[in-house]
This record gives C-alpha cells, sequence and structure tokens, in this order.
C-alpha cells in the first residue's frame, strides 16, 4: 500500500466526520443518526457509493438544515470529502465507510429522508446485474430505510444503467417517477445546484448527456 494511502487513513482515523471500524460509534450508529451524532432531527440523505463526496460536501453547503452522509468502502476516496467538510467547517456532513449492501446495519427503517445515487458503477456485464444500486434488492432496502414520502435520485451519464433502472422501476410500487435524459436542458437542472463530479466533467466533455431520474415508494 502506498504511503499517500496510508496518511489518508490515519487521517481519517482522526477525524470525527468519517465513521468506519474500530470507532466507537460505528457499532452503535443504527438509529442515533439523529440523537448522538448530528444532535438534531433534521432529515438524513444518503449519497451511496459517493467516491470523493462531491454531492454530499455541495449539498450541505447548499443545505444547512439538512444532514448528508456519504457512503462508500474506499477510505482513501473518502478522506477527500471529509478534509473538504472540515476546512469548510461543515458540521452537517459525514461519512461511513462500509458496502452499500450493508446498509441496514447503520441505519433504522424510516431513519432515511433522501438516497441519491451518483454516477454509480453500471455494472454492465448481464451477471453482475444483481450489484447495480438500482437491482429490485437494493430498492426494497431502500424502501425499508426511507421515511414515507422520501425520493430516491438517480443521476448517470450510462444509457444502459438508466433504461435498466427505468424497467425496473416499471415492476416496483413507486410513484411520481420524473426522468429526462438530458439533465441540463431539463426543468430538473436547477435542482443540481451546479455541483459535478470529477467524472461527470470528463463524460461531459466526451459529449455524454447526464441522464436523471427521482421517484417515491408506493
Amino acid at each position: 500500500m502506498g504511503r499517500k494511502k496510508l496518511e489518508r487513513f490515519a487521517q481519517n482515523q482522526q477525524s470525527w466526520n468519517v465513521i468506519e471500524a474500530g470507532k466507537p460509534f460505528y457499532e452503535v450508529c443504527k438509529g442515533k443518526w439523529h440523537s448522538d451524532f448530528f444532535k438534531n432531527q433534521n432529515p438524513i440523505v444518503l449519497e451511496l457509493a459517493c467516491g470523493r463526496g462531491e454531492y454530499s460536501v455541495g449539498m450541505a453547503k447548499v443545505f444547512p438544515n439538512k444532514n448528508f452522509i456519504g457512503v462508500d468502502i474506499k477510505g482513501s476516496r473518502l478522506w477527500k470529502g471529509s478534509q473538504e467538510a472540515l476546512k469548510e467547517n461543515l458540521l452537517n456532513v459525514a461519512f461511513l465507510r462500509t458496502y452499500i449492501q450493508n446498509l441496514e446495519n447503520f441505519f433504522a427503517p424510516q431513519e432515511v429522508a433522501e438516497v441519491w445515487l451518483i454516477h454509480p458503477d453500471p455494472r454492465p456485464k448481464e451477471a453482475d446485474a444483481r450489484r447495480r444500486l438500482t437491482h429490485p434488492r437494493f430498492l426494497e432496502m431502500y424502501r425499508n430505510l426511507l421515511q414515507k414520502e422520501g425520493w430516491v435520485h438517480l443521476k448517470t451519464d450510462n444509457t444502459g444503467l438508466f433504461e435498466y433502472t427505468l424497467e425496473v422501476l416499471r415492476e416496483q410500487q413507486i410513484k411520481n417517477l420524473h426522468f429526462t435524459y438530458d439533465l441540463y436542458a431539463s426543468e430538473y437542472a436547477t435542482e443540481h445546484f451546479g455541483i459535478k463530479t470529477k467524472y461527470e466533467q470528463i463524460f461531459e466533455q466526451e459529449g455524454e448527456k447526464i441522464k436523471y431520474l427521482k421517484f417515491q415508494f408506493a
């Protein structure tokens, strides 16, 4: 392992806004994010597979009355968002290091207000379908964690993943589905406040249209 990664991991261990194995709150956080961590009742918003956490940090600046948690297994990526949040003195954003499939170990039913999927890995191989974050098994998990009327958002450059998701949603009990194949030419562009990940900027330079959808469970 490189020295830079080791340094980042060491900083994560010292950063209050990174929750990971070995820290006390990691073992007891389920159902206690409001009372014990954020110490308020503001809505909790998850950014899943958050990478560098651009959305968690960016949205935390826009919405000081919401709590944001970026979730990813890559500690060296979380480090970037963690350090940016600390630099900006953002008390309403945190990062949880775990696998997405383990979310129900860390959040109680209806503890979450919104879920954002920002350019998740499309997993294009059919054999990897179950690993797509919009596969029915993940959608069922989101349904359990979300409060009534909570929203799920997907933003992606990948047409295959987008159309797969729309197909899956046709078989789900959902409501208020809104979608577009060209986010920044649509009425939903302002809902993203100009926040773009590093990879999104690369996709746009390559001429890819950004797709977006949101829905609620019925």
